[in-house]
């Protein structure tokens, strides 16, 4: 397990526990995964570990790792 998939799961277990004390359904907070400066062997991972919410500030570094990521998108997706 990558130390970014250990953190994802360490936040949304903090996540899960705010809803629950905050008496909201789980799932009503969204995690947005902020990719930036993040290349695709990196954020890989983080998609098979069920993250499906990611932000970026620039397209141009979108444009550019995105194409790539979508196989990873529909793997995780059948699997599901």
């Amino acid at each position: 397990m990558t130390n970014a998939v250990e953190q994802l799961h360490a936040v949304k277990a903090k996540i899960a526990s705010a809803e629950r004390e905050a008496r909201r359904e789980p799932g009503a907070v969204t995690l947005v995964a902020v990719s930036k400066t993040f290349a695709a062997e990196d954020i890989r991972p983080v998609i098979e570990a069920g993250q499906r919410v990611f932000g970026e500030n620039r397209v141009q570094e979108a444009q550019g790792k995105w194409p790539a990521l979508r196989e990873a998108f529909a793997d995780q997706m059948q699997l599901q």
